[in-house]
């Protein structure tokens, strides 16, 4: 003997698209972060358009259902909530029955006031945002009288179903009707189901003659509305008339009219007809590029969930930097840019990977040596985060005190260095010599550029900041790398033995250099004036030192500031302003003669004060050893 209680279907089979994974990825890294709030959704179930073979309608969600969504034809829009935890083990941990009855309860009072609302899903999630991998569990409450039986009295097609098309077409939000005692459709409310025995209902099944379980909510409403009622005819509305079906049912089982106790389903089973959460490993779907574009974020991102929420790493990603040397400091300073999200990186060298340098300098290997260092850099960046935008430039920039060999190159490289200097924000000197970074100081001046100098000792290193160039000279401006000489860089390169040609240190010194210069750079982005901020000042990382004089020897640090020196040979005012005034001849006479700059600056005055000085000490000593003996 068959069994006479009415049957049900699963109300719906979720479908979560791809970018519905990626938008709670990004969600949860950039807005949610530690937030476990609720967040709510938005879906739809293509009623109208159920896949051929599926027992029921699709639930369908992607990166739209985070927000408001329009009702096409044929679907029904659905509201959800999505339970995002933070940690597998509290995703574990959920206890499912008592979520599921909760959530039942919640649509049980809801749907009292309006049965309409009854229709609801619940996801419960965690996103592994390191291995892009997502588990998560779709349920849809569907809630029936703990004391209510439904016999079947009687079943058959229902072939006439315009009526109710129309019905349902002028009323897209509704799931549900009555069909009153003349025959008229009216909405399903308590006050309508005092006059009615038959509720008509969408059905989201395929399965012949047997609806889905989101009439069981339905019935149990109409149950606790009329508690007298003892027969009831259900219809059954499908998107293809001829399975469109009525069913007679016999309540008359109903023990306690007063019980409210619900007995309630929900948890969608997987491929297995298991009821067990669901796992989705997007890293092999979604394009490599975009994994290593949102993983190099990831860690940056998480500082702003606890550590320092008000850090702005967009303008450290949208900061163009200029490496002016592509050696030990140069490979160093790249990979910590590299490490906070700098996209555009552009080498500039002159050498070439020599067979000593692979082992000091990170971005070359043993394959690298004889390619241009420059473009070799850029090459292995590339190939560490292929989305960087890296560019090797080889230049050699024109140096104070070296005569013009052949003016027409040099031109070129002059031209070629002022180019990339304004077409970059910031400026990094870290090349060999003194003399070689006297030009890009000069020119970091005259375009106003963040200018971040680090230079080696054996064990000891300096790491400082340029000032801003302001005309009148304030006391209080910060100095640049040549404040504190009295003299004008000159050739230092010429009849030198082999330990003076290379950069001879202790090698941890480098990398100390170069993460410190990196993360002064950063602290500076972070202050509203960039450059312009006051050693004394602190910003979200902390200081912003002017100087770091670091002494591996002792294994410490000091924090130096040294104001602008009015004679300056690359930052006072008249060199500055003569650089813009005359570009390249100023530029081709201080190459050919340093004197030039040390008259035009003051310089060659102070050294003759300071001679003079000498000479009358040396005078007096003389005047004081007149009487004196010989031995």
């Amino acid at each position: 003997m068959s069994d006479p209680h009415l049957k049900f279907v699963a109300p719906c089979q979720s479908f979560l698209d791809t970018s519905f994974f990626q938008e709670l990825a990004r969600l949860k890294l950039d807005v949610l972060k530690l937030d476990s709030a609720i967040k709510e959704l938005t879906s739809s179930i293509g009623i109208s358009h159920i896949p051929r073979g599926s027992p029921c309608a699709h639930l369908f969600l992607d990166s739209h259902s985070f927000g408001s969504r329009e009702r096409k034809e044929g679907e029904m829009l659905i509201k959800g909530s999505l339970y995002n935890f933070n940690t597998i083990e509290e995703f574990k941990k959920v206890d499912k029955t008592r979520f599921l009855r909760d959530r039942a309860d919640e649509l049980w009072k809801e749907g009292i006031e309006d049965p309409n609302d009854c229709v609801k899903f619940s996801i419960i999630s965690f996103a592994d945002l390191k291995a892009f991998k997502f588990f998560y569990w779709v349920c849809v409450p569907c809630f029936q009288l703990d004391s209510l039986t439904a016999s079947v009295r009687g079943s058959g097609p229902f072939k006439s179903t315009s009526k109710f098309d129309e019905w349902f077409a002028a009323h897209p939000g509704c799931w549900s009707c009555l069909v009153g005692e003349s025959g008229e459709l009216m909405e399903f409310n308590k006050v309508n189901s005092v006059r009615s025995s038959t509720l008509c209902m969408r059905d989201t099944s395929t399965v012949d003659m047997v609806p889905s379980a989101l009439a069981k909510s339905f019935i149990s409403l109409l149950k606790h509305f009329r508690s007298d009622l003892k027969e009831v005819r259900l219809i059954f509305i499908r998107s293809e008339t001829a399975s469109s079906f009525w069913v007679d049912t016999d309540m008359s089982s109903i023990l306690a009219p007063d019980n409210t106790k619900l007995k309630v389903t929900g948890w969608e089973r997987n491929l297995q007809n298991k009821l067990t959460p669901r796992a989705v490993d997007l890293s092999s779907l979604i394009d490599p590029l975009h994994v290593a574009d949102q993983s190099l974020d990831l860690n940056l991102k998480l500082m702003k969930w606890r550590i320092a929420p008000e850090i702005n790493l967009d303008i450290i990603k949208n900061t163009s930097v200029l490496l002016l040397g592509s050696g030990t400091l140069g490979c160093y300073v790249a990979r910590v840019l590299l490490a906070w999200g700098v996209r555009k990186i552009t080498f500039v060298d002159n050498g070439t990977v020599s067979f000593s340098n692979p082992v000091r300098q990170p971005l070359f290997t043993f394959n690298s040596c004889g390619k241009p260092k420059a473009a070799a850099a850029a090459d292995s960046l590339r190939e560490i985060f292929p989305l960087v935008e890296a560019e090797g430039v080889e230049l050699a920039v024109p140096m104070i005190g070296h005569p013009i060999t052949s003016e027409s190159k040099q031109n070129e490289d002059y031209k070629r260095l002022l180019e990339l200097i304004k077409a970059h924000d910031v400026v990094f000197l870290l090349m060999d010599s003194r003399e070689t970074r006297w030009l890009p100081t000069v020119m970091g001046y005259a375009e106003d550029k963040i200018v971040i100098n680090a230079a080696l000792g054996f064990d000891s290193y300096l790491v400082m900041r340029h000032g801003n160039y302001e005309t009148d000279q304030k006391a209080d401006r910060l100095g640049c790398y040549f404040c504190q000489d009295v003299v004008a860089p000159s050739d230092s390169l010429t009849d030198r033995t082999l330990d003076q040609m290379c950069t001879v240190t202790r090698p941890g010194v480098a990398l100390m250099a170069a993460s410190q210069s990196v993360e002064l750079l950063v602290s500076l982005l972070q202050h509203p004036m960039r450059n312009g901020g006051r050693p004394d000042e602190k910003v979200i990382l902390g200081d912003l030192p002017h100087q770091i004089r670091g002494f591996l020897s002792e294994f410490k640090t000091l924090q130096l500031r040294v104001t602008a020196y009015e004679h300056c040979s690359a930052c006072s005012s008249i060199i500055v302003e003569e650089f813009k005034s005359r570009g390249w001849d100023f530029v081709r006479d201080a190459l050919n003669d340093y004197k030039t700059v040390e008259d035009l600056c003051g310089l060659s005055e102070v050294q003759l004060k300071a001679e003079e000085v000498m000479n009358d000490v040396l005078d007096e000593w003389d005047d004081d050893g007149e009487d004196g003996e010989l031995l």
